[in-house]
C-alpha cells in the first residue's frame, strides 16, 4: 500500500505560508496519520533549513484545555522553531504576511543540559539554565483555523513567530504563576502557568519523550516553548500585544497598522 505523498504535502503547506493562502485540510484527502504527519512537520523543516533559516529549538502545542477546547484537538503535541521565527522582544510584525494570526502567552525555556527522559520534574532545576516569558503568534494554514490532529502536526503545530522577553533564574513556584494577556493595554485573558500541563516543566518532561519517539532529541542552548497559558487570541493590524507572568516579567510585539 503506498503510503501519504510526504513530500507533496509539506510544498503545498510551505506554499500556504509562503503566500499567507488557506488551504482545505489535508489528512482526510491524503490518508494521513499522526506518524507520517510528523514526517511532513520533518520535510517543511526540511524546506526552511534548505533556504538558510537555522532550527533554534522545539515548542509544545496544545498543553492546555482552553487550547485543546478552542481548536478541537485533545492531544499534546510538538513543533520546531526555526531563527527567523524569533521576533525581538518589543518589535514589530506584518499580519499581512500571515492568513489569520493569533498570540497567547507561554513560557520560555532555555537549556543548560539535557533532562533525561522520565527524569522527575522536581530534579529540572539545574537542565533549565533561565526561564522567560513569551509570547507565540500562531497561524494555521488551514482555512477557518480548523484541522484535526494528523494536519496540525504536519502543519508545524501553526508555528509562525514567536518572542521571547528577559531571561531569568527558575523562580520559586513555577508551577502556579499568575499569567495575562494584554492587547492594546486591555487585559484579554487570565490564566497561570499550572495551566501548561498542571508546571510548564512537565511540557519539557513530555516534549522530550515524545520528540525522541520520532528521533529527534533536544540540545543544549535550544529554546523551548512549553505552551500556552491561555487560549490564543486573534492578532488585528496596529495591536499590541504584551504577555505579563509573575515573577518573569513581560514580553510584547506589535502588529504593523
Amino acid at each position: 500500500m503506498i503510503g501519504p505523498d510526504v513530500a507533496g504535502i509539506a510544498e503545498r503547506l510551505g506554499l500556504a505560508a509562503d503566500t499567507a493562502t488557506a488551504i482545505g485540510q489535508l489528512a482526510a484527502e491524503t490518508g494521513l496519520d499522526v506518524d507520517a504527519a510528523y514526517a511532513v512537520q520533518t520535510a517543511l523543516l526540511q524546506r526552511r533549513l534548505d533556504r538558510g533559516e537555522r532550527l533554534v529549538g522545539l515548542k509544545m502545542g496544545l498543553t492546555s484545555r482552553a487550547k485543546m477546547a478552542q481548536v478541537g484537538v485533545d492531544e499534546v503535541i510538538w513543533g520546531r522553531l526555526t531563527d527567523v521565527m524569533r521576533v525581538p522582544d518589543g518589535g514589530t510584525v506584518d499580519t499581512g504576511a500571515y492568513i489569520h494570526p493569533r498570540v497567547e502567552p507561554e513560557v520560555a525555556f532555555l537549556l543548560d543540559r539535557l533532562p533525561e527522559p522520565g527524569e522527575p520534574v522536581g530534579d529540572f532545576t539545574d537542565a533549565v539554565r533561565a526561564v522567560a516569558p513569551a509570547i507565540e503568534l500562531i497561524d494555521s494554514r488551514y482555512a477557518d483555523f480548523t484541522f484535526s490532529l494528523p494536519d496540525v502536526v504536519a502543519d508545524n503545530t501553526s508555528a509562525a513567530a514567536f518572542v521571547v522577553g528577559p531571561w531569568s533564574p527558575v523562580p520559586d513556584g513555577l508551577e502556579n504563576l499568575g499569567v495575562l494577556l494584554e492587547i492594546d493595554g486591555r487585559v484579554a485573558q487570565v490564566g497561570s502557568t499550572a495551566a501548561i500541563l498542571g508546571d510548564p516543566r512537565r511540557a519539557l518532561d513530555e516534549g522530550i519523550r515524545l520528540a525522541g519517539r520520532h528521533g529527534v532529541g533536544l540540545r543544549e542552548g535550544w529554546l523551548f516553548l512549553a505552551g500556552a497559558a491561555t487560549a490564543a487570541v486573534p492578532l488585528r493590524p496596529g495591536a499590541h500585544v504584551r504577555a505579563v507572568v509573575e515573577k518573569l516579567g513581560t514580553a510584547s510585539l506589535r502588529a504593523a497598522s
